[in-house]
């Protein structure tokens, strides 16, 4: 028969290790990466290219400028590279386009014009 207290301590145990593989990046973050990832995420630019730098990540932030020129809109773009801030969106491929906010595309280069229909859509 099982004692209360080893049924909780392996609750807990469990329960821990639940939690940390919840985590973007398996619970080795602290509350002030965290902090700082959700603080990049709705702040700055509405219009944001998560990836890496590799060729695909620019060929999407071309699209999406030259759409955006095309609608004439504000032409500001960030590129975040930085995995936790990438992690915050719960974006695990890239290239990702994020429009006020809001993940609209993951995994794939978009063309201008499937960047125009997505802005068009999210902007009305």
């Amino acid at each position: 028969m099982c004692n209360p207290t080893e049924i909780t301590a392996k609750k807990s145990t469990k329960d821990t290790k639940a939690k940390n593989s919840e985590c973007c990046c398996g619970g080795n973050c602290n509350t002030e990466t965290i902090a700082e990832s959700e603080k990049v995420k709705v702040s700055g630019s509405s219009i944001k290219v998560l990836g890496s730098g590799c060729a695909k990540c620019n060929q999407l932030e071309a699209a999406t400028l030259e759409a955006l020129k095309e609608l004439e809109m504000d032409t500001t773009i960030d590129h975040v590279t930085d995995f936790s801030q990438i992690a915050a969106y719960g974006v695990m491929t890239t290239p990702a386009l994020v429009v006020d906010g809001k993940v609209v595309s993951f995994g794939k280069v978009l063309k201008k014009d499937e960047v125009i229909k997505i802005l068009k859509k999210v902007r009305g």
